[in-house]
């Protein structure tokens, strides 16, 4: 664990971007409200850097100094759950949303008031910082996976994914292509995030998804009869080699940018790779298999406050008002290029047309659930899809042999 200081020293461009993005963004209040004492935030590498200009911009206005205390993202939530209990954890965190719910069991997020603030923000990103009604995070990214079109190789866009799995067979046969359609999976847990969308296209998402947009974690709704529907489409797909359970992501990804299918479903992640091949490339909406939309999931990133911090006045002021600017959305866009979750923010990025595409698929998404049910759900959900697409056993057996498990499991 490392642990960073005002006096961190910024190289290069992005030290003299984000000393530009970040000048005079300051609350304009001329008698801005003073507190005392200091806060601690856990923060990723990535984000360290951005943070480091708004903190001592912080210390400078409000009279609190910062301590930025810099750890692996995905140790946080765990050691914030542990210490946090103890009075030694930190007084914010940087996470992701679909932790919320097991940092709201165990006490030690406190709700976030962001009044008329809220509104400023995408509505995806709110619902997904929510759980039973109440914001508890300041949400400053959004991300969503998408289809991606190699033009070249086929021309226009599919308007459902049997038309998409037709188009790739006849690239395949006429000898412009290698693979139909790309995903990256696993040998043993395939790839449920990948998959949601078509999932999703039948109807059958995790938890019945309830009006406001949040989950019902009582209702295992991908148990109803579209999952098992997508259940059989797998063993279809697995049978004709659409899926491979063979094919990782660092394969997928590899034969794409080789030009070797004409349809990738993936995120903006392996953008960057793609465009250095130079690959003609459309970023689409997923089409729909089962006659519904083939809604992604969406991931949230943001910030927490500690329910055992001893300054939560301050902590929401440099939350609310301060890395709730545009100016340091766009400057954490800019570092760790995920859409910025404040619509002003991410209505200057949509000037960038990658941003833009994948803004518009997720904008049809659903937050990760932020229940803790789900982590009982990941581990049968992936297994029992490899199992289908390689054809071991009835579909629509071993689909039902999954939902009672993770049943069982959430029931205790």
């Amino acid at each position: 664990m490392k642990v960073t200081s005002r006096s961190l020293i910024m190289t290069g461009a992005m030290a003299a971007a984000t000393a530009v993005v970040l000048a005079g963004c300051a609350p304009a209040e001329p008698e801005a409200p003073q507190f005392e004492g200091s806060l601690t935030v856990w923060v990723d590498a990535d984000r360290a850097g951005v943070l480091e200009d708004i903190a001592a911009q912080f210390e400078e206005e409000r009279g609190v100094t910062v301590e930025l205390v810099t750890k692996e993202f995905g140790a946080i939530r765990d050691d914030f759950i542990t210490q946090a209990p103890t009075g030694n954890g930190p007084d914010i965190i940087v996470g992701a949303h679909d932790w919320l719910g097991k940092l709201v069991q165990n006490g030690v997020v406190a709700p976030l008031e962001l009044g008329d603030k809220a509104a400023e923000f995408q509505d995806v990103a709110i619902t997904a910082m929510s759980y039973e009604g109440t914001n508890y995070g300041l949400p400053y990214s959004v991300e969503n996976i998408a289809m991606i079109r190699n033009a070249d190789i086929v021309a226009e866009a599919p308007a459902t994914f049997d038309d998409l799995i037709a188009a790739g067979q006849a690239a395949v046969a006429e000898g412009s292509a290698e693979y139909p359609f790309l995903v990256g999976l696993d040998p043993n847990a395939a790839d449920p995030y990948h998959l949601y969308p078509l999932q999703a296209s039948f109807g059958a998402p995790v938890f019945e998804i309830t009006a406001d947009g949040t989950y019902n974690p009582s209702v295992l709704a991908l148990g109803n009869e579209g999952g098992e529907a997508f259940a059989v489409k797998l063993a279809e797909w697995g049978a004709a080699g659409i899926l491979n359970t063979n094919i990782s992501g660092d394969i997928a990804r590899e034969e794409f940018v080789a030009g070797k299918s004409p349809f990738y479903l993936t995120g903006p992640w392996n953008i960057p790779a793609i465009k250095e091949a130079g690959i003609n490339y459309a970023i689409e909406a997923i089409p729909s298999a089962g006659g519904e939309t083939a809604s992604p999931f969406v991931g949230v990133q943001g910030f927490f406050v500690s329910a055992r911090s001893e300054n939560q006045l301050a902590a929401t002021e440099f939350l609310v008002n301060y890395i709730g600017t545009e100016a340091v959305q766009t400057a954490l866009y800019e570092v760790g290029g995920r859409a910025p979750a404040l619509l002003s923010a991410f209505e200057a990025a949509k000037s960038n047309a990658d941003v833009a595409a994948f803004g518009e698929v997720g904008a049809n998404g659903n937050p990760m659930p932020n229940v803790p049910a789900m982590d009982v759900v990941w581990s049968d959900w992936g297994s029992t899809e490899v199992a289908i697409i390689n054809g071991q056993g009835d579909p629509v057996e071993l689909w039902r042999a999954m939902v009672a498990s993770i049943q069982s499991k959430i029931d205790g």
